[in-house]
């Protein structure tokens, strides 16, 4: 994969963490999102295993961060940071 695939690869996948951010905060309850995200969490450490990934980590992180509002601060500023365009 060349560093641009990379590049358009990472970009794509913080879009979508963005948008699941915005879907979930809009369209499900708060319990079940924080169910939704320590799922996703808790089965994304276990991301050895062939079906699971080290994926579902960030995507749970987003979950949860619709409703703490620590993990709120630190994901919308991480998100800031990774848009930034690459010199």
């Amino acid at each position: 994969m060349t560093e641009e695939q990379q590049h358009k690869h990472h970009r794509r996948s913080i879009v979508f963490t963005y948008l699941l951010y915005k879907k979930t905060q809009r369209y499900i309850p708060p319990i079940a999102r924080g169910l939704i995200g320590l799922i996703l969490v808790f089965m994304g450490l276990l991301g050895f295993l062939p079906i699971l990934g080290f994926w579902m980590i960030p995507l749970g992180l987003a979950v949860l961060a619709t409703d703490v509002p620590p993990l709120k601060r630190w994901f919308r500023k991480e998100l800031k940071l990774r848009r930034k365009p690459r010199p």
